[in-house]
């Protein structure tokens, strides 16, 4: 538009001289250049800094408004400031009076209306499609987090893998064959529930995690050590279901273990109201990227629910996880 706007304002501010005479053509094209790139920056830091001031797509008319407010008077400026510059060069020969400034106020502010019109329909557009196309991976995050619930629900391996070590444990010890089958009960009856509650309280994830661990513990014996906090500090509190079993399965799959080497993997609370998983560092050679996956799944759920984000740490000789724990808020109907 340029080449357009250029010669068009200063054949109205200067007349048919600026085309007949090189030293008017040349000064008025340099004015008009200036004043230009000048505008447009003034006018670009404007719309942006109202934009940062309300970026809330449910703010459009309120935005606009601010907006046509602000680069109104702007543009009012903006068409003084055109006039006087032009009025001080007596090349040009173009005074500084309100009949040359109305023209282009009057025009400036048409033009005003429709940018800033068209500039929030345009920006209301992109953030409600980017709103929704979050909203998609969310949706997506949630499956795929239904999906590994499920599959940890029905892993086959850790079925077969219990029900051999309860095999062993039935010709040599049948009072500890006892507490295995009741404890893979309650781990499978928690895992069947666990879908249909967003949020469980940390003391019962805890519980839950207790009963998981002790078959975990029973199949590797000395080479796993899961360390449980025995006082929670913040009972009140609550997190995604299986949340801790993820982030134990996670540090299983990642890292070899032995009797001599042993896997440790602590949880303990943390005084901000954080979840600490942290488990020593031996990684497998072989990268297990589902697990990275599952853990991303997590984080995606996480900031589904609107919690603080995972902070996740890996030093030289462990790997940590903190998670937010989400403050347990009784129904309104509640006594």
């Amino acid at each position: 538009m340029m080449p357009v706007l250029f010669p068009v304002g200063n054949y109205y501010f200067v007349g048919p001289r600026y085309f007949s005479d090189v030293r008017v053509f040349l000064l008025g094209t340099t004015v008009v250049f200036g004043l230009y790139w000048f505008s447009v920056i003034t006018l670009t830091l404007a719309v942006r800094g109202v934009i940062r001031r309300y970026p809330d797509v449910l703010r459009a008319t309120h935005r606009t408004l601010v907006m046509l407010a602000v680069v109104g008077l702007i543009t009012i400026g903006l068409a003084v400031l055109d006039v006087f510059i032009y009025s001080l060069f007596p090349l040009l020969n173009v005074p500084f009076t309100w009949d040359a400034i109305r023209p282009i106020l009057i025009l400036g502010l048409i033009f005003d209306l429709c940018f800033c019109v068209a500039l929030n329909v345009f920006y209301t557009y992109n953030q409600w499609h980017r709103d929704q196309t979050e909203n998609e991976h969310l949706r997506q995050a949630t499956l795929q987090h239904q999906l590994d619930s499920l599959k940890m629900k029905i892993n086959p391996h850790f079925l077969f893998n219990s029900l051999t070590s309860l095999s062993s444990l039935i010709g040599e010890d049948q009072k500890q064959a006892e507490q295995f089958v009741d404890q893979l009960s309650k781990v499978y009856r928690y895992l069947l529930q666990a879908n249909t509650h967003e949020l469980v309280s940390l003391q019962t994830e805890l519980d839950f995690v207790g009963q998981y661990s002790a078959l975990l513990q029973t199949r590797y014996g000395p080479a796993l050590r899961i360390a449980l906090p025995t006082d929670p500090t913040f009972p009140d509190t609550q997190l995604p279901p299986l949340t801790l079993q993820l982030l134990i399965d996670n540090a299983i799959k990642h890292n070899v273990m032995s009797v001599t080497k042993p896997l440790s993997i602590h949880i303990e609370m943390l005084p901000n109201r954080r979840l600490l998983v942290r488990n020593t560092l031996q990684r497998k050679s072989v990268k297990m990227d589902l697990s990275q996956a599952r853990l991303a799944t997590l984080m995606a759920k996480y900031r589904q629910l609107g919690l603080e984000e995972i902070r996740v740490e890996e030093t030289g000789t462990h790997f940590e996880v903190s998670l937010p724990l989400l403050r347990f808020t009784p129904p309104h109907n509640a006594p």
